[in-house]
C-alpha cells in the first residue's frame, strides 16, 4: 500500500493540473516515458527521489514509475515543496514524504522515511539523502546500487566522500553533464532567480546595481539576465580565472566589502557559507535586498544580520525586514533559502525537461551496470548527454549535420598533412 506524509491529500486535483501542464512542455521526458513503458527497465526496483518537490519533479517521478519503479519521493528543501503537487503524487500511488515549510526535525523525518523504504537507486539534490545513508542509515547503504546527483553542492559533497575513500556506492554527477550545466544552471537559474525576485518584491531591476556572488554557470546566468533587465552588474569571486572571465564578459569584478557599499540587490550563488556576513551589513545601503540561489541557506549569514538588528518583521510574503541600529533597513528574501524555488516555481519546464531526462537515463545506466561500477563519482556517459540533446533538437524540429566517413577518418588521423 502507498505510504505518504503530505499536508492535505484533498489538494491532489490542483496538483494534478500543475503536473499535466508541465507534461505538455517536456517532450524529451515524454519520449523517454514511452520507451520506459515499453521496456520496463525499473520493474521491481525501488527508486528514492529527493529533489525540490514541485510539478516538474513530480513528472520525473511518474516517468520512473511508468518504467516499473516503486517510487518514493521527498522534497530537498523545506520551502520548495508544493503541497498540492505532493498530494497529487500520493493520490497517484507514490510514496510521498514532504510538505511546505517543514521544520528541521520534520524535514529530516521525511528524508528518513524515504530512506527506510530501502531504495535500490537514489536520485538526490544537494546530497542530504546520501549524507544520511553514510551516517544514520548506514545499514541500508549496502543495498543501494548507486544513484545520481542533481546539483553542484551535492557533487562537491560526493567528491569529498570519494577523496576520503568513504563513498559507499557509485554516483553519477548529473550536474556536470553538458545538457545540465550549460542550460539548467545558466539559462534555468538565470531566468528562475529573477522570476522569484521580481514576483516577490514587485520592484524594477533596470537602473539598479546587482551584486552576483559567484561566477560559476549559475552565476553567469544570473548576471546575464540582470544585464538584460537593465541592471549594472558587479561580480564577487574567489577564483581569479572566473573573475577575469566576468571582466571579459563585461561585468565588474571586485571584492565583497567594496561591493557591499554599492549593491541594491545581492544574490549569492557560490555553494559556500558566509558569503555575506556581519562585516558586510554595516556597509550596505538602506533598502538593500539580500537573497540566495545556492542550495543551502548558509551563504547569507542570518545570525549576524539578526544580531546587528534592533527589530525585524515580515513586510510582505517571503520578505523579512531587518532594521539596523542606525535605522537602515535590509531585506532578506525567502529566509535566505533558494529564492527561485522558495519564492517561485523553479526553472522553466523546458529546461528541466533536459535535466530530468539526464536523471532518468542515468538512473537506468546505474541499474544496467550494477556491480561493474566502482564506488566513485562518475560523469554522465557521453552517449546519454548526446541522446538528450538529440531528443531536444528533434522536439524543436531542428536538424543538424553529421560527419561523413571521410571526415571521421580525417579528424581521427594524426598523420594527415593537408
Amino acid at each position: 500500500m502507498p505510504d505518504y506524509i503530505v499536508r492535505d491529500i484533498q489538494m491532489a486535483p490542483a496538483g494534478r493540473l500543475k503536473i499535466d501542464w508541465v507534461r505538455q512542455h517536456m517532450p524529451v521526458l515524454n519520449a523517454i516515458r514511452e520507451e520506459f513503458e515499453r521496456e520496463q527497465p525499473f520493474k521491481g526496483v525501488r527508486v528514492a527521489v529527493c529533489i525540490h518537490l514541485e510539478a516538474k519533479t513530480a513528472y520525473l517521478a511518474e516517468v520512473l514509475k511508468a518504467g516499473g519503479a516503486q517510487v518514493s519521493i521527498s522534497g530537498s528543501n523545506p520551502l520548495s515543496t508544493q503541497d498540492d503537487v505532493a498530494a497529487a503524487l500520493a493520490a497517484a500511488g507514490l510514496n510521498v514524504y514532504s510538505w511546505y515549510n517543514a521544520s528541521e526535525e520534520e524535514y529530516k523525518d521525511h528524508l528518513l522515511h524515504l530512506i527506510d523504504d530501502q531504495p535500490d537507486i537514489v536520485i538526490d539534490d544537494g546530497g542530504d539523502v546520501v549524507q544520511l545513508l553514510h551516517t544514520e542509515r548506514t545499514e541500508l547503504a549496502s543495498r543501494v546500487l548507486g544513484g545520481c546527483e542533481e546539483t553542484t553542492t551535492g557533487v562537491l559533497r560526493l567528491r569529498s566522500l570519494e577523496r576520503q575513500g568513504q563513498l559507499r556506492f557509485p554516483m553519477i554527477a548529473v550536474n556536470d553533464a553538458y545538457c545540465k550545466y550549460l542550460f539548467d544552471n545558466r539559462y534555468g537559474t538565470g531566468e528562475s532567480v529573477w522570476s522569484g525576485i521580481m514576483r516577490t518584491t514587485n520592484l524594477i531591476t533596470a537602473g539598479k546595481t546587482v551584486v552576483v556572488a559567484g561566477y560559476g554557470w549559475c552565476g553567469k546566468g544570473i548576471a546575464m539576465r540582470a544585464r538584460g533587465l537593465g541592471a549594472k552588474v558587479i561580480v564577487t569571486e574567489v577564483d581569479p580565472v572566473k573573475a577575469i572571465e566576468a571582466y571579459m564578459d563585461g561585468f565588474h569584478p571586485m571584492n565583497s566589502l567594496e561591493a557591499a557599499k554599492m549593491g541594491d540587490i545581492f544574490i549569492t550563488v557560490t555553494g559556500c557559507k558566509d558569503v555575506f556576513t556581519g562585516k558586510h551589513y554595516p556597509h550596505m545601503k538602506d533598502g538593500a535586498i539580500l537573497c540566495n540561489a545556492g542550495h543551502f541557506d548558509v551563504e547569507v549569514n542570518k545570525k549576524d544580520l539578526a544580531e546587528l538588528s534592533v527589530s525585524r518583521r515580515i513586510v510582505r510574503k517571503d520578505i523579512e525586514e531587518f532594521v539596523l541600529q542606525d535605522g537602515r533597513k535590509i531585506y532578506l528574501l525567502a529566509e535566505g533559502r533558494l529564492v527561485n524555488l522558495a519564492a517561485g516555481d523553479g526553472h522553466p519546464a523546458e529546461i528541466m525537461d533536459m535535466s530530468f531526462a539526464l536523471q532518468a537515463l542515468s538512473a537506468r545506466y546505474v541499474l544496467e551496470n550494477s556491480g561493474r561500477l566502482e564506488k566513485k563519482v562518475f560523469v554522465v556517459p557521453k552517449e546519454i548527454d548526446d541522446r538528450v540533446a538529440d531528443l531536444k533538437l528533434k522536439s524543436l524540429g531542428v536538424q543538424i549535420d553529421s560527419l561523413t566517413a571521410e571526415q571521421e577518418a580525417y579528424i581521427n588521423d594524426w598523420n594527415h598533412t593537408t
